[in-house]
């Protein structure tokens, strides 16, 4: 994922409603009328907020009739995740960079 990706996919991850419908997606395909019942926004603000996680890759649709589901794009999420993973690894190897120097230390000062 290159910074710019990155940066549309947290962006789109700022917004608490954008993470509600994501947690909704969680559990299963949902429409846009359905991942916008828990608020109290119209038609087009839920379909905005649809249309960014889109945009961002962490959602698609498929047609089945007249319905649109939506789920969450697996490949989106794993962008996401490689990413936090480099993160996690990053600061991981920090603190045993830090660990090992506070263990030598407390060994000098025996």
């Amino acid at each position: 994922m290159n910074e710019t990706e990155l940066d549309h996919v947290l962006a789109a991850l700022a917004h608490p409603v954008r993470r509600s419908m994501v947690s909704r997606l969680m559990k299963g395909e949902a429409t846009v009328t359905e991942l916008g019942e828990p608020f109290e926004l119209s038609q087009p603000a839920i379909s905005h907020h649809v249309r960014v996680l889109e945009e961002a890759g962490l959602v698609t649709h498929r047609v089945d009739g007249t319905r649109r589901p939506r789920r969450l794009s697996r490949e989106g999420m794993a962008s996401l995740e490689a990413w936090i993973d480099a993160v996690r690894n990053a600061y991981e190897a920090s603190y045993d960079r830090l660990d090992g120097l506070l263990d030598s230390m407390r060994r000098e000062g025996e």
